[in-house]
């Protein structure tokens, strides 16, 4: 790990690049709903697109702003060529095979399926925004979504403290495993984050 700044808080400073707009809404709005621990100060960081991904990470690790820098991002559909090759050069970057295991946090298919756990139990098996858009009309009233930033916004808006508890032990219910359909490893990094003790950031450091 580069040398880090000095801390001026006793916050934890963490960076989280965002695969695009989804993510991005979806962890700010996270953030304002203030249901994670004051111990960190998290930032979201829009790359605008998974092949971004790589060089956003690899700037932001190493310009020493932060503690830990993490990644989220979705699988999309099989092979899951981009995520793998995410993976490959966050593990490149690194000099270890364990690196991306500890510092991607992925959805797969897709994002909206962590986000559609604040509402329903239903897996999504397609990353495709058509065929996941009548349960998103279902629960957020918003028609056709495909992604827009509005229609985020409007989704966004349905994310709420009270629900985020019932997302929370959804999720920690899906498998971990990213070659699994319908799996996520989101729900060991909210324990994390909802965490007073944040030791786990020397923890995940000492890998890499």
């Amino acid at each position: 790990m580069p040398n880090r700044l000095p801390r001026l808080s006793d916050k934890r400073r963490i960076c989280i690049i965002c695969e695009g707009s989804e993510e991005y809404e979806y962890l700010k709005r996270l953030k304002d709903l203030n249901v994670w621990s004051p111990r960190y100060e998290i930032t979201p960081v829009n790359a605008f697109g998974n092949g971004n991904i790589p060089a956003r990470y690899q700037d932001r690790y190493q310009n020493g702003s932060y503690e830990l820098v993490l990644v989220f991002c979705d699988t999309e559909k099989k092979p899951h060529e981009q995520y793998e090759d995410i993976k490959r050069k966050i593990n490149e970057f690194h000099g270890t095979d364990l690196a991306a295991g500890e510092v991607v946090i992925f959805g797969n298919p897709c994002t909206m399926q962590i986000i559609s756990k604040h509402w329903t139990d239903e897996c999504l098996k397609s990353p495709a925004k058509p065929i996941n858009a009548p349960m998103i009309e279902h629960y957020t009233g918003v028609e056709n979504y495909k992604g827009r930033m509005d229609q985020i916004e409007r989704v966004m808006k349905y994310v709420t403290a009270e629900n985020y508890a019932d997302m929370f032990r959804r999720v920690q219910a899906l498998n971990p495993d990213d070659s699994v359909s319908g799996s996520s490893n989101f729900g060991r990094f909210l324990k994390l984050f909802m965490s007073k003790d944040s030791s786990w950031i020397e923890a995940i450091n000492k890998i890499l």
